[in-house]
């Protein structure tokens, strides 16, 4: 439809009204020129001042979303639904995200990092509202490398600003304990095998205490020291119908993944326990092994606090107690009457030390590369030039050059 006017580019008469988002535009036909624009408003003080702004200088057209932000954007929602958590949750993700988004070192990351990116940010909203997800959750649910995503992780929470509280272990062990199938009796599960929620969630938390007081779960993943202590607690409660079962066949009943360093962290949880209970007078004598010490758990925890300061106290501090005491006894402060034999000490206590340190990892120095440089090596013209420095140098080197090409064009008479 042509309307009145011409066009100021080509001179067209041929102007027709076009509608473009909801607002009425007269276009040239022939050149595409729009002669007027639709006008619409942005704020409610531009309504209230009677403000018409035009399409072009409003915030329309530069909040366009680009599709990496909208596929992330998706991914936050879906991982919330997923995980099961509160709107208000999704919402406070979705904002992290979006601010993350804006962030110069995030949009211009690789590829890697800004999948990773939307778990970021369901995990800073779980953390600050003490909700029980561990990191190793988030990548497996984005099949994600777990050092890319914690690299991301502390960068996004400096970038930002943000307080994150550390993760709660008791409410970790309530949640994931939670979801054991071993409460309740089912065709998967025989009888002897049920244990009652609240007990086992008790042993369990005294057991995670215990690992945390020995350094076991101190820069590691916790969901190995959990699925350890959960075994060993379900074991303790009913010892002759458990002790047969395995780790692994415990997990596949439980209805559970078995995490790859479970096996190691039992280990360890055992072998603290089996150091407890030499302090025990009246399970000295038994001569416990990894496999019987199980029956006694209930015991050790009873008196955790007092047998671990015995079992791992400095030995130095022992013996001066000892000498102390013999001495009052026999009515010399200096002596004992009980010597020991020449060349022995009584043995000490090993100190209470991380694994780390204890077993240290063995570090592979990197063998220096054999030097084969002898000294009758040829040196090229170019390099030579470069130690001339004195023209007498200069000289000496061009007749040499020379002789040595004139020596070269001389026929061999063979």
């Amino acid at each position: 439809m042509s309307g009145g006017g011409r066009c100021p580019d080509c001179g067209s008469a041929e102007l027709v009204e076009d509608s473009h988002y909801s607002q009425n535009q007269l276009v040239c036909s022939d050149c595409g020129c729009v002669v007027t624009e639709g006008v619409l408003t942005t704020t409610f003080s531009d309504e209230g001042n009677l403000r018409e702004v035009t399409y072009s200088r409003s915030t329309g057209e530069n909040e366009q979303v680009s599709r990496s932000q909208q596929r992330g954007l998706r991914r936050v929602r879906d991982l919330c639904r997923v995980l099961q958590l509160p709107p208000t949750f999704e919402d406070t993700a979705v904002a992290y995200y979006q601010q993350a988004h804006q962030l110069a070192g995030i949009r211009t990351a690789r590829l890697q990092k800004k999948e990773v990116l939307a778990g970021c940010c369901v995990l800073i909203t779980c953390r600050q509202r003490n909700w029980p997800l561990t990191m190793g959750t988030i990548c497996t649910l984005l099949y994600a490398d777990l050092d890319v995503f914690s690299g991301t992780y502390m960068q996004i929470v400096k970038l930002l600003g943000l307080d994150v509280p550390s993760l709660c272990l008791v409410d970790l062990v309530k949640t994931y304990c939670s979801s054991f199938k071993l409460f309740e009796a089912s065709p998967s599960v025989p009888a002897k095998y049920v244990e009652d929620k609240e007990k086992m969630l008790s042993r369990t938390l005294q057991l995670v205490e215990l690992a945390d007081e020995t350094w076991l779960v101190t820069g590691r993943h916790p969901l190995p020291v959990i699925t350890a202590a959960t075994f060993l607690a379900w074991q303790s409660l009913r010892p002759s119908d458990r002790l047969t079962c395995s780790l692994a066949r415990f997990c596949k009943l439980a209805n559970v993944d078995l995490p790859y360093p479970a096996s190691s962290r039992l280990q360890e949880l055992l072998a603290v326990l089996l150091r407890m209970a030499e302090q025990l007078p009246w399970l000295q004598v038994l001569k416990l092994d990894k496999r019987s010490v199980v029956k006694h758990i209930g015991d050790l925890l009873q008196h955790r606090h007092m047998l671990v300061r015995k079992a791992f106290r400095d030995g130095t501090a022992e013996m001066d107690g000892q000498g102390q005491g013999q001495g009052l006894g026999d009515g010399d402060v200096g002596s004992s009457s009980l010597e020991l034999p020449a060349g022995k000490r009584p043995a000490s206590p090993a100190l209470l030390l991380p694994p780390c340190m204890l077993k240290p990892p063995k570090r592979v120095c990197p063998i220096p590369p054999v030097s084969t440089v002898t000294g009758d090596e040829d040196i090229s013209d170019s390099e030579i030039e470069q130690y001339l420095r004195t023209p007498q140098e200069i000289r000496d080197f061009q007749k040499a050059q020379a002789a040595r090409q004139a020596a070269q064009s001389v026929p061999n008479p063979t």
